[in-house]
């Protein structure tokens, strides 16, 4: 059997504590799978003395993890620490100077600096591998880069973020507000230290980043996803797009059109009965489109110890079985700068608008629409007990720029009691 391979773990939080229970636990089973034994040769976290529920005995311990990437007994470097700068990325460029491959789960250093690093690796003969940084579980990063790499890819559509997923389905499912699901959400442990990466769309946006670089060839491009996040969405939004065939998931899509690429991670309503719709709770799911395949639908847990630990030991198998992928698919000196698509792809969009109780209000607004050329499919109004009358609208498809130019004409008006709220509809 060949020699064995050495880890170094920078990082001894949940994905890092569960690779070390992995290559503990199931050391033969690797050895098999591999061909040649996995073992950790050394560890390093903020703390030494916590109790992670496993032991650390045999390894090596490094206070600092740049110093843990240069020893000579750590042929991959799997850094788990997190976080776009600071330890992780000095850590990983100090790896990949020392001729090391590098398995990580961090999609925001990837997302801001993958390209560089991507480059600096293929300079020195290494590999960086990141299956765990996207959709926890799920194989996304091995079926965009291996099973489909005979496929012109044409979209990248998914659920990224478990913990909005969680807040939007427990919203329709008990009926509580989105304030007291986040604060839910918070206690069960589901929101990163800053929510906002969380519910604002960020975290997932760096995912779709890193997806959308794989699918289409070009540098990965996290400033040109178009974010929003979650915090807006209501109960009533909830209940009337359930109302319509409709539920609210927090959406990633990624597409290249004759204008460019268009990235966007926004909450869109989808088919109740489609795949996307069906999902609950924290799951995750990816879907792939491909000129061969036509559509595939990846479904999992996107986070956890055991899924995301598997991810990346999935990683460090192929290393050792001597796997040799580029970062993003294709040599990164070969990836180009996508042009950014200045609108998104036309499709209809749903309106809800809290309209003052008096003549001729519904006719204003409908104008307004009509003459931003913005087409009226269908229209519900509620009934109501106070001055307002909440109304809905579903617009045939149009642009956003047509769309917020008619809301632009309606705000203008008196007849609004609230600002509206313009929600995507996608086809999936």
């Amino acid at each position: 059997m060949s020699p064995p391979l050495r880890l170094g773990i920078a990082g001894l939080g949940t994905v890092g504590t569960g690779v070390v229970r992995i290559v503990r636990q199931k050391a033969e089973l690797l050895a098999r799978r591999a061909g040649r034994p996995i073992t950790i040769s050394a560890v390093s976290a903020r703390t030494r003395d916590r109790d992670r529920g496993v032991s650390l005995s045999g390894y090596a311990w490094e206070d600092d993890p740049v110093a843990l990437a240069r020893r000579d007994d750590v042929d991959v470097f799997v850094e788990l620490m997190g976080g776009s700068d600071g330890p992780a990325k000095a850590a990983t460029e100090a790896a990949i100077a020392a001729g090391k491959d590098v398995v990580t789960a961090n999609k925001a250093m990837l997302a801001h600096h993958g390209q560089a690093l991507a480059l600096a690796a293929e300079e020195a003969g290494c590999v960086i591998r990141f299956e765990a940084a996207v959709a926890g579980g799920i194989p996304v990063v091995k079926a965009l880069t291996e099973g489909l790499a005979a496929n012109e890819i044409t979209r990248v559509m998914g659920v990224m973020n478990g913990t909005c997923n969680y807040i939007l389905t427990r919203m329709e499912t008990t009926g509580q507000g989105y304030n007291a699901l986040f604060e839910e959400a918070d206690k069960l442990g589901f929101l990163e230290a800053d929510p906002n990466l969380d519910v604002g769309g960020i975290d997932a946006g760096h995912k779709l980043a890193l997806l959308a670089s794989i699918a289409f060839g070009c540098r990965v491009d996290f400033d040109g996803v178009t974010l929003e996040g979650i915090q807006d969405i209501t109960l009533d939004d909830i209940r009337h797009a359930a109302d319509m065939g409709y539920r609210i998931k927090l959406l990633g899509v990624a597409q290249m059109t004759g204008r460019g690429l268009e990235q966007r991670m926004s909450p869109c309503l989808v088919p109740a009965q489609s795949p996307l719709g069906q999902l609950e709770g924290g799951t995750n799911m990816v879907v792939l489109e491909g000129d061969q395949v036509e559509q595939i639908v990846l479904r999992g847990p996107g986070a956890g110890m055991g899924p995301t630990a598997s991810a990346v030991m999935g990683d460090v198998l192929d290393i050792a079985r001597g796997a040799r992928i580029s970062t993003f698919g294709q040599p990164a000196g070969r990836l180009g700068n996508c042009t950014r698509a200045g609108t998104a792809t036309p499709a209809p969009y749903y309106l809800r608008m809290a309209l003052r109780d008096k003549p001729g209000a519904l006719a204003r607004v409908a104008t307004c629409l009509g003459e931003a050329g913005v087409s009226i499919d269908r229209m519900r109004q509620y009934h109501h007990d106070d001055s307002t009358a909440p109304v809905l609208i579903v617009t045939h498809k149009t642009n956003r720029d047509a769309l917020d130019t008619a809301l632009t004409g309606i705000s203008r008006l008196d007849v609004l009691a609230a600002d509206p709220v313009a929600l995507r509809i996608e086809a999936v």
